[in-house]
């Protein structure tokens, strides 16, 4: 069986707990990780943005990733999450 990491990051640590929490429950993560606190910048609608996120690192198994994107994107807060 192959596992892997899935990666996302949160406006705040609050929006990283609640995902976190629905993916452990769900059962689609053994374990999520929330990390400290970073600094992100990206382009975004034609500039240069920055801001404070949190991330967020799922343990799983490959074959749930599909399962693992679907509720990340229908939980998190973006219009386009990072996965």
């Amino acid at each position: 069986m192959n596992y892997i990491l899935v990666h996302t990051t949160l406006p705040d640590e609050d929006a990283a707990r609640a995902l976190a929490r629905a993916l452990v429950e769900a059962n689609l993560a053994a374990c999520v990780t929330v990390g400290a606190p970073v600094e992100s910048l990206y382009h975004w609608q034609g500039t240069i943005e920055n801001a404070r996120e949190v991330p967020l690192t799922a343990k799983t198994r490959a074959d749930r990733y599909a399962d693992d994107a679907a509720a990340i994107v229908a939980r998190h807060p973006y219009e386009l999450p990072e996965i």
